[in-house]
């Protein structure tokens, strides 16, 4: 997602720095910069900065964080270094309390919520694939007219919303159904609705997670949860979700933040959640902890049941974008 968006913004004179963890992907950012391959196969490349150093990123006005949600308070206290204090950073991050995270360690004044539905297939190091149009929906904050306009003039589709909370549990609904069963099964989105089995336990984990909304008060923006999440798959039947790509390149997934939120949110309204839970357990059970991973990895806040990893594998985290002037 940060090449995308890096691309887009790079393609209307934007100068943008990417900030991330993986060598790999700096280094062919570094060299190459930023390949966007169109829905109709055509290549573009733009030219882009890459580091790995926040204080190159230093006195930035507005940034957009875009890694994944176990990454966000790493990125975070980055960004308390980095970020200017009248600037902006603005997280359009798949899960629950990435927002809170972020605004725990720069403030209100400088965090920002938004949600999106844009798409894009990592291809290889520095080369990324659009995957569809999608809309971009960010909460009423004083310092995001700009950014908003930008990203409109970026070509992105950008609404400003009185509370994109709704929206973002809307994604968390769908994301809790579709994501963990595709990553299990390892099939695209679209063969869900084609396994009875799976359309069931899809439907009921959807069903699930919007209790749990309606219990915090929360109106999703759709009637039928079930429904939905049956749109969703079938508009994305060709789609692999982020979390089949995770588990396909031996990396860290964010069950904890989608399905693991539920959980939790649930525990707390007293509203059950077994089908969230179990999908929850089983994706946890693929999964094995990077020797050496950052601390803020290993303290995930989980719900009430422990679990024990180890060994060792690549992981391939994604970029916010530090700076774009």
């Amino acid at each position: 997602m940060a090449s995308l968006f890096a691309a887009r913004l790079a393609a209307i004179g934007r100068q943008v720095t990417l900030l991330g963890t993986w060598q790999e992907g700096l280094e062919a950012l570094q060299k190459n910069g930023v390949h966007l391959v169109d829905e109709q196969g055509e290549e573009r490349v733009y030219p882009v900065e890459a580091t790995d150093d926040p204080l190159l990123c230093a006195g930035a006005k507005q940034a957009l964080v875009l890694v994944k949600s176990w990454q966000t308070k790493r990125a975070a206290r980055q960004l308390a270094d980095c970020l200017s204090p009248n600037g902006v950073a603005l997280t359009l991050q798949n899960g629950l309390d990435n927002y809170q995270v972020l605004a725990g360690s720069i403030g209100e004044a400088r965090a920002a919520l938004g949600v999106t539905t844009a798409g894009a297939t990592l291809l290889a190091p520095g080369r990324v694939r659009v995957g569809g149009n999608g809309k971009i929906s960010i909460s009423a904050h004083p310092r995001v007219v700009g950014l908003a306009d930008l990203l409109h003039a970026a070509g992105f589709t950008v609404e400003i919303v009185n509370d994109a909370n709704a929206l973002l549990w809307g994604k968390l609904v769908i994301n809790a159904a579709i994501n963990p069963l595709t990553a299990l099964l390892r099939v695209p989105n679209g063969e869900l609705l084609r396994r009875p089995t799976a359309r069931t336990l899809m439907g009921i984990a959807a069903r699930e997670a919007a209790l749990v909304a309606a219990a915090l008060g929360i109106q999703l923006p759709f009637p039928d949860p079930i429904l939905a999440v049956e749109d969703v798959a079938r508009m994305t039947e060709s789609n692999l979700s982020s979390m089949l790509r995770d588990v396909l390149r031996d990396s860290p997934t964010e069950i904890d933040s989608i399905n693991g939120a539920i959980i939790r949110a649930g525990e707390s309204t007293g509203v059950a959640t077994p089908i969230n839970r179990l999908l929850w357990e089983l994706v946890s059970a693929m999964e094995v902890e990077p020797e050496g991973q950052p601390a803020a990895l290993k303290s995930r806040s989980k719900p009430n049941k422990k679990r024990v990893v180890s060994g060792q594998r690549p992981h391939h985290p994604l970029n916010y974008l530090g700076r774009i002037e």
